[in-house]
């Protein structure tokens, strides 16, 4: 469990209490590859750490499946709309690769919250990176080509973009697999 420790660190200093009461309501938990974390209208009851692995968010369509996110190792994932709102999600949470999360359900974290020190902090912290995590991807479709969101994807992790299907990463771009084919051809 230090990752998360080390993580949380990066934003607010825990004492040594606040951790223990932290770490004791997380629960450790291993998915298979291709295994659906949150289906599409179900209600989001965790915010999770990834210790291993890649999570993708995508929405089911007409058209197919369209990917709009990504979640690494040592850091949260969650359908965080969900478990804020504690309404049916919109989209699935699904596992790229085997992957083990640690996790906290909703009714434990707002213990946290109300419980320790740096609860609160923590989760102003967390919300406001994936609000800028979010916004991010939105001016980056809006302002940025194809190749260049491919090489920002790519330049930023590269050793975990080798893990993902191109399919996904076409579709998270915003472009046919066969566009980022040639994308790929263009640039090697």
């Amino acid at each position: 469990m230090n990752p998360i420790r080390k993580y949380l660190e990066n934003f607010v200093e825990m004492t040594d209490h606040d951790w223990e009461f932290f770490s004791s309501k997380l629960i450790r938990k291993t998915f298979t590859k291709k295994s659906i974390i949150l289906k599409q209208g179900d209600v989001e009851k965790y915010l999770s750490f990834v210790e291993t692995g890649v999570v993708r968010f995508y929405v089911r369509g007409t058209s197919g499946e369209q990917t709009f996110g990504f979640v690494f190792q040592n850091n949260f994932v969650s359908a965080y709309d969900s478990f804020l709102t504690q309404q049916p999600c919109p989209y699935q949470v699904e596992t790229i690769t085997q992957t083990t999360l640690y996790r906290i359900n909703y009714q434990d974290l707002q213990k946290v919250y109300e419980t320790t020190g740096v609860g609160n902090e923590l989760g102003r912290r967390n919300a406001e990176r994936l609000f800028l995590i979010k916004s991010n991807r939105e001016i980056s479709l809006l302002n940025r080509t194809a190749e260049e969101r491919y090489l920002d994807l790519f330049s930023s992790r590269p050793e975990l973009i080798k893990q993902i299907p191109l399919k996904y990463i076409a579709s998270y771009i915003g472009i046919t697999p066969q566009a980022l084919s040639r994308i790929r051809k263009r640039i090697s």
